[in-house]
């Protein structure tokens, strides 16, 4: 990797993950193998950051008949356990963590800010202020967060990458659909 290079892990919490209250199948390995990649010279990424689902008042996004798709059961609550990041990267120490969705849906890391509010800087601000041109994505779930992120990491500009074994999506059969949506936004796949 480049000196201006930054991995992106996306919302790898306890409550995306097998146990969680929305858990995705296969997330507990992501964050197992996510931890490996980055514990030896981080990687090789000048920079390893990370978005976070922060809900305090989310509105609609949370319902208690979901239809998961706009709606879902209530899910990483700021306090609550599920919103840790899973075990396996609790001791990481990020570069930044971008904290999304307090009172409205996110599903994009680049609607996350530093501390979850206004003021906090934002990824985008802060990638571009670390001169990083080039960013790979990892973490859950491939077709919903890290999917908006990889499509807002394109539109940003950068060089984007997302590395689909370190994924796990909440519908498996949507991943051909969305590797052809990712090819025609210039998201590259590994």
């Amino acid at each position: 990797m480049s000196s201006t290079s930054a991995l992106i892990v996306v919302d790898v919490q306890k409550d995306f993950c097998e146990g969680g209250a929305l858990a995705v199948a296969g997330g507990n390995e992501v964050a197992r193998r996510v931890a490996e990649l980055v514990a030896h010279d981080r990687g090789g990424y000048a920079h390893v950051v990370a978005s976070r689902d922060h809900h305090i008042d989310p509105g609609p996004h949370f319902s208690k008949t979901p239809d998961f798709k706009d709606s879902w059961p209530p899910h990483c609550v700021v306090g609550t356990p599920g919103q840790d990041f899973h075990e396996a990267l609790a001791t990481r120490d990020f570069d930044a963590v971008f904290d999304k969705g307090s009172y409205s849906a996110a599903y994009s890391a680049f609607e996350g800010s530093i501390g979850g509010d206004e003021d906090g800087e934002s990824l985008v601000d802060w990638l571009l202020r670390h001169k990083v041109s080039h960013v790979d994505i990892v973490g859950i779930a491939t077709d919903h967060c890290v999917r908006a992120t990889a499509l807002d990491a394109a539109q940003e500009g950068f060089t984007t990458t997302v590395l689909l074994d370190l994924t796990a999506a909440v519908d498996p059969s949507r991943l051909p659909r969305l590797r052809d949506e990712f090819t025609e936004n210039d998201v590259r796949l590994h």
